[in-house]
């Protein structure tokens, strides 16, 4: 088994010290796919927007079919309880999980039966990334359509596409990806929501069905629309893109960074990257 970091798992009413096998070869999650989930953080005594992250658990649980067991106040209270776990002061990543442990429906095992819907909370050492950023290139692969996935669910099942974009874009030395919506227009990277600025203004792409809304992407629009910074949610291309004067990405991992290489262009971490990130980091910390 892989060396792992610090973590604390509850499940079936007690809390366990590491990573709890929970999926036999029958366990509908582990053969069909039939599990969800959201990522949370805990860092310098703060957990931004985990009431947020809470409830898009419960509703990607209803996009796939399952049945939610816990609300989102109780959810909440078990990360406060875990949180208290750890020794370390390093950053912890929050997963709280739903999965189906049969299928079954009309003679059929493909469809998760929700009757066995089970839950997990999931808490871990996991330092973020520095704000300086990653490299990303344009992936040959593209965002699923509503139609041919459950794309309004933070789902397992998505992530394998995800997966591909990343590793592609590794295999040619790059960090991560540019990926492109079935129509062409820049979605967003292989693990996190993209922002671009030109001219003081900045830009993201627009919501379309095709790629999740972030919470930390809706965080950063309120918090800099509130400073006055003009935010434009609209479809975007590689062509803009290319010729942005900056690019940061927004995700729960690292919350926000720049984007430092495009292609071959190098680009610098700009001045609305350090103002949405300050402005993040001030707001999480007034909600402490």
């Amino acid at each position: 088994m892989a060396n792992q970091s610090e973590t604390w798992t509850y499940l079936d009413g007690d809390w366990h010290n590491g990573n709890v096998l929970v999926a036999g070869p029958r366990t509908h999650a582990f053969w069909l796919g039939s599990s969800v989930f959201n990522g949370a953080r805990a860092f310098e005594g703060v957990t931004p927007d985990l009431d947020r992250h809470c409830e898009r658990l419960n509703q990607s649980a209803r996009a796939l079919g399952l049945a939610p067991t816990q609300s989102v106040e109780t959810i909440m209270g078990l990360v406060e309880d875990g949180l208290k776990k750890f020794q370390s002061d390093d950053a912890i990543y929050v997963r709280p999980m739903y999965w189906a442990d049969d299928g079954g429906m009309s003679g059929s095992s493909v469809p998760p039966n929700p009757e066995t819907t089970r839950f997990l909370l999931c808490l871990y050492v996991a330092k973020m990334n520095p704000p300086k950023g990653f490299s990303i290139t344009l992936s040959p692969f593209r965002r699923p359509t509503p139609e041919t996935m459950p794309t309004s669910a933070k789902s397992g099942c998505l992530y394998p596409n995800n997966a591909r974009c990343v590793v592609e874009a590794k295999s040619r030395g790059f960090d991560n990806a540019l990926v492109l919506d079935m129509l062409g227009n820049v979605a967003e990277a292989g693990t996190s929501n993209l922002f671009m600025a030109k001219d003081g203004i900045v830009k993201t792409p627009v919501l379309n069905g095709t790629f999740l809304a972030g919470i930390t992407r809706q965080r950063t629009i309120d918090l800099l629309r509130a400073d006055g910074v003009t935010v434009e949610e609209t479809t975007l291309s590689v062509a803009d893109f290319m010729d942005a004067d900056e690019i940061f990405s927004t995700g729960n991992n690292s919350k926000i960074v720049a984007v430092n290489r495009l292609e071959d262009r190098e680009m610098q971490p700009g001045p609305m990257m350090f103002k949405a990130r300050e402005l993040y980091w001030d707001w999480a910390h007034s909600k402490s």
